[in-house]
């Protein structure tokens, strides 16, 4: 016995989740099934589902604050670029 689930989604989402899944080579209802069997194997989510946070941002005290800031942040960019 197998089981059987619907859902609706708006036109726009069904023609681009269409269009993704036959550029993958599969159907709609195999990337279901695979989005299930990755739901259970993970129980729950196979990705991070979090509300968008809020950024909070405090003003520098200092122009070398800010300096310091930029120059970290510079550095770790181009850490991550390597």
């Amino acid at each position: 016995m197998s089981a059987q689930f619907a859902t609706r989604v708006g036109d726009e989402q069904g023609q681009l989740f269409r269009a993704i899944t036959h550029q993958l080579g599969t159907t709609p209802a195999d990337a279901m099934r695979v989005f299930i069997s990755a739901f259970n194997a993970h129980h729950g989510f196979p990705f991070e589902v979090r509300l968008k946070r809020e950024a909070a941002f405090e003003p520098f005290q200092t122009e070398d604050e800010a300096l310091d800031f930029s120059d970290n942040l510079a550095r770790m960019m181009a850490d991550e670029a390597w």
